[in-house]
Order: C-alpha cells, then structure tokens, then sequence
C-alpha cells in the first residue's frame, strides 16, 4: 500500500522553523515526508534526520526523497533523540519538527487497528517491532486501569461504563477485533449520547491508541532534551490533535520562557532559573479554511513553536 499522508500546515510549519540553507534539521515525525522534502528542498550544505519509529514510513519517505543527498534516515522513536545524535554524531540542531499523532496512512492501513472504521485485530503500534498492543490493553488491564486510561486519554464521559462493559464482554471471551470493541462501545454509550457529536468510539480508540505507543509520557523529557541539542536561534515547531498533547506544549514552551518558581511577593528573582527560549506563537497557528476543505483529518491541529535564546 502507498504511504499516503497530507501534511498538515505545511507552509506554516516551513515558515516557522525559518530554514538556513546550511542548517541541520530533524523530522521527528517523518511519516509521508511531506515536511521533510519541503525542509530538504531549502537545504543546500545542509542536513536533514527523518526519524519515525514506523519502518513502512521510513521505506516510503526514502522514495519519496531520493532526489537528496543530505538526509539521514533514522528508525526510531523521538524520544531517543540523544541516542539519535550520538549515533549520527549530529549535537547540534537548528530546528526540530514533530507531527504528533496518527498519520493517514496509519489510518487507511486497515489492519494496523488504528481506526474504528475498518475492522482489523486490536494492534495500534506505530512501532511494529514493539510486543505491547492494544490488545494487552483492551483484555489484560483491570477495570480501574481501563477506565482511567479511558477517562485521561481520551477525556471520555463514559469511561467508567466503557471500561465496565469491556470486562464483562471479554469474561465470555477474549475482544480480538477492532468492530467487536466498537460494538462494546456502542452498547456502553447511551443512546442519547450517541445521536450527536463524534463516533462513540472515537475518544476511547485515541486513549488506547495514546497508551499503546506512551505518546503523552514522551513528550516533555523528549523536548526538554531536544532544547539542549539546539543551536542559538534555532526553533521547535510542534504540531499537536488534542488538547492532552496541546496542554503539555503550551506549558512547556511556558516554562522554557519564564522559568522562575520564587513566589511571586518576592520583588526580584533569586531561584536563578535562566530563560532558554523565547515563544514565537503566542497563539496556537491553526489550519486555514482552504485547507480543511482539502483535508478534515486538520480540524483539530494546532501549531506551536519556540525559539531557543
């Protein structure tokens, strides 16, 4: 199957990262490459790292650009980025791109389980080479662990009774497919509840989908550690699909800008907490009305970026 993805808020994201032609760039989150060959097309002495954790978008992103030179593939995890740059032997970067989230192709690729919409065996790994599936989730954890992960991960109402209802139906028997959760879901929701708004399966796929691949647990020590690799003037853009991802940018740009804790009566700073950065989006960039148009997977995407001082 092509590796299809439509990139987000491309030119937005091109523009704030602010491409130096000899600069040394890392896709954290490759996937189609559509950031990618727009970040190498700028780059003339310069180097740009795709890293992406899932093996099918590194073979398709290699295709896709085979016309550069200055790129070097990685298949990891963001979240090892001091591993990544130990290992090309690249500690200095002038900009770090991540796309969080589930790509399209993820999406369309029917038996990878990611979506509600094709029925598929409960996997969700955006790492395949990882034994911890959504099926350990959906049959193994107890009912308080579901309905937390439920509740947490996907700000789901229902979480309590999704949770309970998942238990009761696998004493029968184990819960093997994505359309066999989808139905559990569906009896769990009231039917009320059910008649407006998103799928009823929609937040509880994202909270599994989220502990499946610890995408929330990353995130900070990832990009406290890609703030350290970053150069003078070099910027972090992140691209984030729900408020849980969004919270946890916004306060941590926050914190980079201002990260003095003296109570707030003491007339001058005395903890000695430096700022490192400067935020460039006071305001998250959100997706133009042309471009939902052209693609309803952005609805939801919201743009921050941060400059290291």
């Amino acid at each position: 199957m092509e590796f299809k993805h439509t990139s987000v808020l491309l030119n937005e994201c091109i523009d704030g990262l602010a491409i130096k032609p000899d600069g040394v760039y890392a896709d954290c989150t490759m996937g189609g490459a559509g950031h990618s060959y727009e970040i190498a097309k700028r780059l003339t002495s310069g180097t740009l790292v795709g890293i992406d954790q899932d093996i099918n978008a590194i073979n398709a992103a290699k295709e896709k650009l085979k016309e550069f030179e200055n790129i070097r593939f990685v298949h990891r995890n963001f979240s090892e980025i001091n591993e990544i740059s130990e290992e090309t032997g690249i500690n200095a970067f002038d900009g770090f791109l991540m796309d969080l989230g589930v790509s399209s192709h993820q999406l369309d690729e029917a038996e990878r389980g990611f979506s509600y919409m094709n029925d598929a065996p409960l996997d969700m790994r955006m790492d395949r080479r990882c034994d911890f599936s959504a099926y350990n989730v959906v049959n193994e954890y107890s009912k308080e662990e579901l309905s937390r992960v439920i509740y947490e991960y996907g700000e789901e109402r229902w979480a309590k009774r999704i949770a309970e209802f998942i238990c009761n139906e696998r004493k029968e028997k184990n819960i093997e497919t994505t359309f066999e959760l989808v139905s559990i879901i569906k009896k769990a929701v009231p039917k009320g509840a059910r008649s407006d708004g998103p799928h009823p399966a929609k937040r509880t796929f994202q909270a599994i989908r989220i502990e499946v691949n610890g995408e929330l647990e990353i995130l900070k020590d990832s990009i406290t550690n890609m703030m350290g690799l970053l150069n003078k003037g070099g910027r972090i853009a992140v691209i984030t699909f729900h408020s849980l991802e969004d919270r946890i940018i916004k306060n941590l740009f926050r914190e980079f800008e201002d990260p003095c804790i003296c109570p707030r009566e003491l007339p001058v700073c005395v903890c000695g907490r430096k700022q490192i950065g400067k935020i460039i989006t006071r305001k998250p960039i959100i997706p133009t009305g042309e471009e939902l148009e052209n693609n309803h997977r952005a609805r939801s995407a919201k743009l921050r970026i941060i400059e290291k001082i």
